[in-house]
């Protein structure tokens, strides 16, 4: 058979995929599943202003916050897999959310193509003031004074209210855990020293670590941050076993064709080795993923899945 008429025959089976030639010929929509203004926000803009140099159309970034992140992200999965319409997937929607909620209108690895992991904020053990300046020290206290003591957390099924929750089981201390509406308030709690600790990330706690009215025990990370070097692994501390952080990845709804995915993973590391991005993810806390493949970043998911997944079984934590 003629190499036209084969090639034009599997098309048909679906033996081959579709290739997009001249992608992208118009402007790419990459939808936050969160507000305008949060973490989120802000590195999904720093993105998409590099893809938009990188790729020769315009990135623009849609905003469909909601559900804890759920109503952007079913967007996107139902969305045409053409390219066109991407996500700014995090910890909870790709991490989290499928444990967290008994009914999710999305599969977080079925319905979408990995392209890239963009970076990684690690979570940080935060001590009050009033409370001994190390894990060791902390940990002993808790456990000499059992129900006493509580920490903070930005709300059930939040990062750092799972994180406290691993942490309880692997310290072996009786505390009682505070949800809040978000980490301003939690913070604030600890820094009166209403809290005795609370997981949360560099960049909120810095000011105050500095002028001492917190501590930053250790960093829930393989090794130390190169934001805060001088702070301590929690494996260093005397507690492995609890890693733990925030993270953004690129995805796209299953089905996009691998050129196009392939395209887009090459445009995201490109963007995340320049000195000017990297250092920028840094001032921002995040530490930028080292230019992982499409596979390496569905296996980093699915990873991340399995391991939230027995903690929010062990912290008994549902939304719904």
């Amino acid at each position: 058979m003629h190499r036209r008429t084969l090639l034009a025959a599997l098309f048909v089976l679906g033996a081959v995929p579709a290739r997009a030639t001249g992608y992208p010929d118009h402007p790419i929509r990459l939808i936050v599943p969160f507000p305008p203004g949060g973490p989120t926000d802000i590195f999904a803009r720093l993105i998409a202003q590099a893809l938009t140099m990188r790729l020769g159309q315009q990135v623009i970034v849609d905003n469909k916050g909601g559900a804890g992140g759920n109503l952007g992200t079913e967007v996107v999965a139902k969305s045409k897999p053409d390219g066109y319409t991407l996500l700014f997937g995090t910890a909870a929607t790709h991490g989290i959310n499928v444990s967290l909620y008994r009914s999710l209108p999305y599969d977080p690895v079925k319905d979408f193509e990995a392209i890239a992991l963009v970076g990684v904020v690690p979570q940080v053990l935060l001590g009050a003031a009033n409370q001994p300046d190390t894990v060791k020290g902390l940990i002993s206290k808790l456990r000499a004074e059992p129900g006493k003591w509580s920490y903070g957390s930005a709300g059930n099924g939040t990062t750092n209210h799972l994180s406290g929750e691993l942490f309880k089981k692997l310290a072996g201390v009786d505390v009682t855990h505070v949800p809040y509406r978000g980490t301003g308030p939690a913070m604030q709690d600890l820094l009166a020293g209403r809290l005795a600790f609370m997981f949360g990330s560099f960049g909120p706690a810095a000011e105050y670590v500095k002028a001492g009215q917190m501590h930053a025990l250790a960093v829930c990370a393989p090794v130390r941050s190169a934001i805060a070097p001088d702070v301590p692994t929690l494996a260093e501390a005397g507690l492995p076993g609890l890693e733990s952080g925030t993270w953004n990845v690129v995805v796209a709804p299953a089905g996009t064709p691998q050129d196009i995915v392939v395209r887009l993973n090459r445009a995201v590391n490109g963007a995340l080795k320049t000195p000017e991005m990297a250092g920028r993810l840094r001032q921002l806390n995040m530490e930028p993923a080292d230019d992982l493949s499409p596979a390496d970043t569905r296996a980093f998911i699915e990873a991340e899945i399995r391991k939230w997944r027995a903690v929010v079984e062990l912290a008994g934590a549902r939304i719904d």
